[in-house]
């Protein structure tokens, strides 16, 4: 009769978690705090002293030029949302074709993914500016979605994740029965790539939701900016105008309760992933 042993958690470990998770939520109670300060209190009072102007802030930021704040969200939303699952079906698209298609320059396309990786998107900011310019194609949506496509870390993740979770024999016992590799990739690849399809979408629309150059270089239009970019807008409106201190901490808590949200509502797919795992093994 075998008996299983619990192993007992690492103190240094446990240590480093705890530390790790302060270190991530000190910010995020901090700017909690700070938007539910008037302007007055938010530079005179104890930082992480609550205040009682939470509701106050969040009514002069919907009343800001008749709701802006809120198209601003709408449009992240648009970006993130679009951008990031469009970029997901092109990585898992990629990733497959990398991870099961033996051709020529496999290799070489491979590892300028890798480099794609190593590359900052400020260094291609300028560069795709020129080039939207050029098309016309610059102060519009499609300026900033366009290059939110290709995903060089969605697509390695793609293929690492095919690779490991997607055996070949389950894809030729498919081609047996007479299915074309469309109907294989749709039918039979991608759902057992949903708990890599999830984690790339969630990074995804975490960079989008964050990015702020990108916009900031493509779009004139304030009605077209994301969350980011009219934020940063309300604390530079010149010498004429006041920072609005306040109204911007209130839109940033109020910019990050989405991803919280999109967080806990996917995170069931990675739980899922794990518990079959641990069957299998």
């Amino acid at each position: 009769m075998s008996t299983s042993t619990r192993e007992k958690p690492s103190i240094v470990g446990s240590g480093i978690l705890v530390v790790g998770a302060i270190y991530c939520l000190v910010p995020v109670v901090w700017v909690f705090m700070a938007s539910s300060k008037s302007p007055s209190d938010l530079f005179s009072t104890f930082t992480y002293a609550p205040g009682g102007s939470l509701f106050d802030n969040i009514a002069e930021l919907t009343d800001y030029r008749d709701g802006l704040f809120w198209r601003w969200m709408l449009n992240t939303g648009l970006y993130a949302g679009v951008g990031a699952a469009l970029s997901t079906l092109v990585s898992a698209m990629a990733g497959y074709a990398m991870a099961k298609y033996r051709f020529r320059g496999r290799t070489a396309i491979f590892n300028i993914l890798l480099a794609g990786v190593l590359v900052p998107g400020v260094v291609l900011a300028v560069p795709q500016y020129l080039l939207f310019a050029k098309l016309g194609m610059t102060n519009t949506y499609w300026s900033v979605l366009l290059p939110s496509l290709i995903s060089p870390y969605g697509i390695y993740l793609a293929r690492i994740y095919v690779s490991a979770a997607v055996p070949d024999e389950v894809i030729e016992a498919a081609r047996t029965d007479g299915a074309r590799d469309a109907r294989v990739f749709r039918s039979v690849v991608m759902p057992m790539m949903v708990p890599g399809l999830v984690t790339i979408f969630l990074f995804q629309f975490v960079a989008i939701w964050n990015n702020f150059l990108l916009p900031y270089v493509m779009l004139g239009d304030d009605r077209l900016f994301p969350v980011t970019v009219g934020l940063s807008s309300l604390l530079n409106q010149g010498a004429q105008q006041p920072a609005l201190y306040s109204v911007v901490v209130t839109g940033a808590l109020l910019s990050i309760l989405p991803l919280l949200a999109l967080f806990l509502l996917l995170q069931r797919f990675w739980q899922v992933d794990l518990a079959a795992g641990a069957v299998k093994s």
